[in-house]
């Protein structure tokens, strides 16, 4: 009985040391980071063509390297 209590007692004890380590954590906040990101780019390109800030920034830029 001590025997498989105390594998059983190792077994729990490497569980925990496992859910409690940081690389998890990490890895999990550069995953929240970048879906913030992501999130933030869509809403930028979305406004971008909605409201045509690209073409005339395009038309602009163009228009100064070749006046007609």
């Amino acid at each position: 009985m001590t025997l498989r209590w105390n594998r059983l007692s190792a077994l729990f004890a490497r569980a925990r040391a496992r859910v409690l380590e940081p690389a998890g954590q990490t890895t999990a906040e550069y995953a929240l980071v970048i879906l913030g990101a992501a999130a933030l780019a869509t809403l930028l390109i979305t406004w971008a063509t909605n409201s045509h800030a690209v073409s005339g920034l395009f038309d602009k830029v163009i228009g100064k390297i070749l006046p007609s």
